[in-house]
């Protein structure tokens, strides 16, 4: 019998140093068919995500990135403060093909 095999699906953060980004975070570090790609955030870039997130240390390796490479995934999770969504989307590209 041969085993199924489940597509990875890749994701971006945008957004990625608050409370609802933490916890989106933890979830999709632990989610078998999703591989976090990039996790945004303007203040943080460079810095690891257990800088800001610490609960998560040991966890991750993964560093924030200051500019989001929307090439490189399949879904973006918006976790930005109120407004600022609208307006990332207004200055921003995002290809036909990621699901928001």
């Amino acid at each position: 019998m041969r085993a199924l095999r489940l597509k990875m699906i890749k994701v971006g953060i945008i957004g990625g140093a608050g409370y609802t980004a933490g916890e989106l975070i933890r979830i999709l570090l632990n989610h078998p068919q999703a591989e976090l790609t990039f996790v945004q955030s303007s203040s943080n870039g460079g810095n690891l995500l257990s800088d800001v997130h610490t609960d998560l240390l040991g966890d991750t390796d993964i560093r924030f990135v200051a500019e989001a490479d929307f090439s490189l995934i399949d879904v973006a999770f918006f976790c930005m403060g109120h407004g600022k969504s609208k307006e990332f989307l207004q200055k921003n590209t995002i290809p036909e093909n990621v699901k928001i």
